[in-house]
């Protein structure tokens, strides 16, 4: 790729992203904040993921080597951050996240770099409901439409390919209807056939005793029964992404665990002793906002928008040798 084809690529990267980030601002009253490359280890603000994964850390001098760790979401850091700002409920913040994540797997869709639009928004404990949670997925997916069409118009070789709604569809109706296969087969095929989902119910155990997907156990609320009789409050946006050919998650969101929430997530996952972390202390005293948040994927959006099928044609990242002499000369030009 010629230096300026890359030089196009990143144009439209820009435009792609200011797009998104005044649509989702609108559909959402969200108002654009900054926010932290790292925070003080300790204090339970850090987004455990699933748990497994090892943060990159330092010594800060001035701290006395006191500990910090570079993020790897903003999910529990938003929240404190709304009450701090005194948001009022219906309105929300939005920030550019930048992340390093050493333990994902190279892939054409996984980099340790990560990139996001991390949002937060005040809710009122009435709003804590599949309904709620379904209007704010259509409020993010009409943000999503609105860019393709102008990335359509800006860039004619684009065609437009999103369905007109996104399909709403539980893990547990996932797994019935899919029993044999994984949960990725099964994300697969259900978004082959509506083009685009959102999938409730990531974290907690389904009728076959292993949940969809992991989930850290004091963000997200997994595990609240719903009038369905099924557990979770949350979910993640997929789309079928026109040359990977494949289910493509460009969201994880939800709304988050009230007290009650948390309590039975941190046992659920043995995780009781974090109750005495400052985040969660502080929001089983009722001292931060009932809240609705996530992350969408700036990388993954790009990359859906312009139709790329590796996200080094999206962002800057470091990569092995040999996948970079192998897109080379597949012809795929990483910046």
């Amino acid at each position: 790729m010629t230096a300026q084809e890359l030089l196009k690529t990143e144009e439209a990267i820009g435009f792609v992203k200011e797009i998104f980030t005044k649509e989702l601002s609108a559909q959402l009253q969200l108002s654009k904040v900054s926010s932290p490359i790292a925070v003080l280890d300790g204090t339970g603000i850090n987004d455990d993921l699933n748990g497994v994964e090892r943060p990159v850390g330092f010594p800060v001098k001035a701290l006395d080597e006191r500990r910090a760790v570079v993020v790897h979401s903003l999910a529990k850091w938003k929240r404190v951050r709304l009450q701090e700002l005194g948001i009022e409920a219906g309105r929300g913040l939005l920030t550019d996240m930048r992340a390093l994540r050493p333990d994902e797997d190279y892939s054409p869709i996984h980099s340790i770099y990560v990139d996001q639009w991390d949002w937060e928004k005040h809710i009122s404990a009435e709003q804590r409901t599949p309904e709620f949670l379904k209007a704010t997925v259509e409020r993010i997916y009409d943000a999503l439409k609105t860019t393709e069409a102008q990335v359509a118009a800006e860039y004619p070789e684009i065609t437009p390919v999103l369905p007109t709604s996104i399909t709403f569809l539980h893990a547990e109706d996932l797994l019935k209807q899919y029993p044999t296969l994984t949960p990725k087969e099964r994300e697969h095929a259900a978004v082959q056939q509506h083009g685009a989902v959102f999938l409730i119910g990531i974290g907690h155990e389904l009728s076959h005793g292993e949940p969809h997907d992991g989930r850290a156990p004091d963000y997200d609320d997994w595990s609240t029964e719903t009038a369905s009789g099924y557990r979770g409050l949350n979910g993640d946006i997929l789309l079928w992404h026109p040359v990977l050919q494949t289910s493509f998650e460009v969201s994880s969101m939800g709304i988050r665990v009230d007290k009650h929430a948390l309590v039975r997530q941190l046992a659920l996952r043995g995780c009781q002793d974090r109750q005495e972390l400052s985040f969660h202390s502080r929001l089983l005293k009722d001292e931060l906002p009932q809240s609705i948040g996530g992350g969408i994927g700036q990388s993954r959006v790009c990359m859906f928008m312009l139709r790329k099928g590796h996200i080094g044609e999206v962002q800057v990242s470091i990569w092995p040798e040999a996948v970079r002499k192998e897109l080379a000369g597949a012809g795929v030009g990483l910046l």
